[in-house]
């Protein structure tokens, strides 16, 4: 038996490090010691705060959570590791979980999924973050030589910038409020704006600020008839949303992304094992490095949580490692 450690929000804004023992592995089962894992910087702090609405309470599960919102709860879904115990063929082999931060971890096998050999950990580590932004760009439809706005340039935001930017033709616009971000964009292959001087007449918009204005900007430059596709969750927050002005003589179409279900128009051909299996080969390129900001000691973690909650400026994907 195994003795595993994993982070656990005790309380609003508070967490802890727990220790449990594993059983053993059953048949059809993995047991993985984690190498890496990763913090992600909107939903899971929104968890940290405690700003999960009751009303989601049961939708908002991770795969493999324990207890229940607000707290305490085990939550997270970036999980790089080892395979160390479960069928020969995949043992020693790296795999990617949608797991919390824990160093060591039971699951089914099919739970994991492998890693390419040409994908470091940390770097694998943004799959969860590329899963979110390839079921962007799927729900917002993009096609060659689109003008294409992406508002914020966080994790996310990054990442679906980059899908678009690969679309033969194609005009990829970033925009957020820190101009330090500018070569970032230009690394992903992207033009790059503040939100006093965007493009307008956008063909799509994909809106992942997780800020009220960040959206209005988004409905602002949308063209005539163009859609935006809100990926941005805003936990209990309310937010004012423009629906006058220009709104409806451009016949703007605004549109939610979730991770959680894949567009209704793949879902029969595209499994979510599929979906991640994706976001695992794209990582394959190594200029998504540019968005790995930091790293820190997996049982430091309890203190880093509050800063990372703060939004802290310069912080894109930080990394935690189990060494």
């Amino acid at each position: 038996m195994h003795e595993a450690r994993a982070f656990w929000v005790t309380a609003p804004g508070r967490g802890d490090i727990r220790t449990q023992r594993l059983r053993s592995p059953q048949r059809g089962e993995v047991l993985v010691r984690t190498r890496r894992s990763a913090v992600s910087r909107g939903t899971e702090t929104l968890v940290f705060r405690g700003e999960v609405p009751e009303s989601e309470w049961s939708r908002m599960r991770c795969p493999f959570q324990e207890g229940d919102f607000p707290a305490p709860v085990k939550y997270g879904y970036s999980a790089v590791g080892v395979v160390e115990n479960g069928p020969a063929g995949i043992i020693g082999r790296r795999v990617f979980c949608l797991h919390p931060h824990q160093d060591w971890f039971i699951v089914p096998f099919d739970a994991v999924v492998e890693i390419p050999d040409a994908v470091p950990d940390r770097r694998a580590a943004l799959a969860a973050n590329m899963e979110t932004a390839i079921n962007g760009i799927w729900d917002a439809k993009p096609g060659p030589g689109d003008r294409i706005a992406v508002i914020g340039a966080g994790a996310v935001g990054c990442l679906a910038a980059a899908l678009a930017a690969r679309l033969p033709g194609a005009e990829v616009e970033l925009i957020d409020i820190d101009p330090a971000r500018g070569s970032i964009a230009a690394a992903l292959g992207c033009h790059f704006a503040t939100p006093e001087n965007p493009t307008p007449e956008a063909d799509v918009v994909v809106h992942a600020s997780g800020s009220p204005a960040g959206l209005g900007t988004a409905l602002t430059i949308a063209g005539p008839e163009a859609t935006v596709i809100e990926m941005s969750w805003y936990g209990t927050r309310a937010v004012p949303v423009m629906l006058g002005g220009a709104f409806h003589s451009r016949r703007l179409t605004l549109r939610s992304s979730q991770v959680g279900a894949v567009p209704a128009d793949r879902r029969p051909r595209w499994p979510h094992r599929r979906r991640l299996a994706l976001a695992l080969s794209l990582l394959r390129d190594s200029i998504f490095d540019v968005l790995l900001s930091g790293e820190t000691a997996f049982f430091d973690l309890p203190a880093l949580m509050p800063w990372l909650a703060a939004s802290p400026a310069g912080v894109l994907c930080h990394t935690l490692s189990y060494d």
